[in-house]
């Protein structure tokens, strides 16, 4: 188990709902990697992200689905790319199985 932190320190953690506008290839990365664009609504707008899901996901599956993220980390360089948020989910394994609403909501809803 990791260490326990406040109710304060984790209302810092700003996560948020967001739609996938766009999923790229990323080959340059060191591990099988995508890169995301995710619209978090008119308040944060579109962020990049790049995610190694390869295993379980297609391209053409991630358009259009709902994830969550953190997206008030700071920006994290990866290679050639600019990563702007940090998507969930759960780690198996080295396999990453999103976390995702379970029905529609409006992008950038906060997750609390």
């Amino acid at each position: 188990m990791s260490d326990t932190i406040s109710w304060a320190e984790f209302s810092k953690i700003d996560m948020r709902t967001g739609t996938v506008v766009a999923v790229f290839d990323f080959p340059e990365a060191r591990n099988p990697s995508y890169k995301l664009h995710i619209d978090f609504g008119d308040e944060i707008g579109i962020k990049k992200t790049s995610a190694q899901i390869t295993a379980k996901y297609l391209k053409d599956e991630l358009l259009g689905i709902q994830v969550v993220a953190v997206v008030n980390f700071p920006v994290k360089q990866i290679v050639n790319f600019m990563s702007e948020c940090l998507i969930l989910g759960a780690v198996e394994n080295k396999s990453v199985v999103l976390i995702k609403p379970q029905m529609k909501v409006p992008n950038g809803l906060k997750i609390s």
